[in-house]
């Protein structure tokens, strides 16, 4: 049996800015490979103008399904309810406003350099696998965020080449982000009220 490892998290507000560089510089390197590949990065990339409520109805069902069957893992699964554990305190404290905003900038960032910029290079299966092998820690528990991941990847990429535009996935994937982002903040805090009233009753 393989010993749980122990993620220290990083101090309140580094993750966050962190994951601004990396999501910032990640958007601007996909922006980048599209604009080498294509010579100009263009509108229809991002948005069908004519269909595009389509493609927000096929986002929001995609983030539907996927918010669903994560939900049902974590019932069944002690192990998904260890990485939500783990995942909550590596994230920290994040306020709703950060949660929300996080989930933006990673649904777009992700989307543009995987289903945009990847998916359109070496195509849809390999952009998924890719997408699914970022996704990682160490652990057991870190493997179903894999799995999970690899689920994700190939729905998002589903969308892209059903409909040929970033909208549906980069819907989705803002959804279940800031579903979770959102649920795992408050698990944190919950987390530690709980161990400040522990220590203030050591006390008194």
């Amino acid at each position: 049996m393989e010993p749980t490892p122990t993620v220290s998290p990083p101090a309140p507000g580094r993750l966050y800015s962190l994951a601004w560089v990396l999501y910032l510089a990640m958007a601007m390197g996909g922006a980048l490979w599209i604009g080498l590949r294509e010579g100009v990065i263009p509108l229809r990339l991002f948005l069908d103008l004519q269909g595009w409520w389509i493609d927000l109805l096929l986002g929001l069902g995609a983030a539907a399904l996927l918010l669903g069957l994560w939900k049902g893992a974590e019932r069944a699964f002690p192990l998904a309810r260890e990485l939500e554990a783990q995942l909550a305190e590596v994230l920290g404290p994040l306020k709703p406003g950060e949660a929300v905003a996080l989930a933006l900038l990673s649904g777009f960032a992700e989307e543009l350099f995987f289903r945009g910029a990847v998916q359109g290079t070496v195509g849809w299966p390999l952009a998924a696998l890719l997408f699914g092998f970022v996704h990682t820690g160490p652990g057991r528990a870190f493997r179903l965020w894999t799995v999970f991941a690899l689920l994700a990847g190939f729905l998002f990429g589903a969308l892209m080449a059903l409909r040929g535009n970033l909208l549906g996935p980069v819907t989705a994937h803002f959804v279940v982000n800031a579903v979770n982002l959102a649920r795992l903040a408050r698990r944190e805090d919950s987390a530690r009220l709980r161990q400040g009233n522990t220590e203030g009753d050591k006390e008194s």
